[in-house]
């Protein structure tokens, strides 16, 4: 309080900003002491957070990678989690519903991108869960019925491998992926004997 008294009044720095006499005045280069470490933390944490949700572990490393003390770290990203602001579970759920949705990716795939995030193994597989066979089975096949046109005039097997190729990269596994093309150049009029040759029935 009573270093706030002693203080030049405002005056005083502007008399300074015109003549361009004079180093700043503390409250002028930025309100005198620099930030603490946990409002450097926050403000990071919010600033990461508005552009898009975030998981712990992503922010700790955003926090490690500017000089953020590992205890301090750790206490903000506990008070984020408290009230809500962090939450790995919300943010895997909302990931495999996005995902899954927008790209086509399979379980097998969209584990692989959490982990890389950060999240728990038991927040993965119940997060991943949630996406049953049956559902993946039907967003595969609608992945090939729209990729079957730009597929049109190649030869079988170069066919094959493209269709199947795109479904593994999405993280669909070989059976259901090859069980998937089968059905679909079977529904477009494909030889079923000469598919044989390539990929297993039913």
């Amino acid at each position: 309080m009573t270093q706030r008294s002693e203080w030049p009044e405002p005056r005083e720095p502007r008399a300074d900003a015109r003549t361009g006499g004079g180093a700043p005045s503390p409250s002028r280069a930025g309100g005198g002491a620099p930030p603490s470490p946990e409002e450097q933390a926050r403000a990071i944490c919010l600033r990461l957070l508005t552009g898009s949700p975030r998981t712990r572990k992503q922010l700790a490393d955003a926090l490690a990678k500017r000089g953020i003390p590992p205890e301090t770290a750790e206490e903000v990203l506990s008070r984020f989690a408290d009230v809500g602001l962090i939450d790995d579970a919300a943010f895997a759920d909302a990931w495999v519903e996005s995902r899954h949705r927008g790209r086509g990716l399979a379980r097998r795939a969209l584990a692989r991108e959490l982990r890389t995030k950060g999240v728990d193994s038991a927040l993965i597989d119940e997060a991943v869960g949630r996406l049953d066979a049956e559902q993946e089975e039907r967003t595969a096949r609608e992945l090939v019925e729209r990729k079957l046109r730009s597929t049109r005039g190649l030869d079988r097997e170069k066919r094959l491998r493209r269709l199947a190729g795109m479904l593994a990269r999405k993280g669909y596994s070989e059976g259901l992926a090859l069980r998937v093309v089968r059905r679909a150049l079977e529904e477009e009029g494909d030889d079923s004997e000469l598919l044989d040759a390539y990929l297993p029935s039913d």
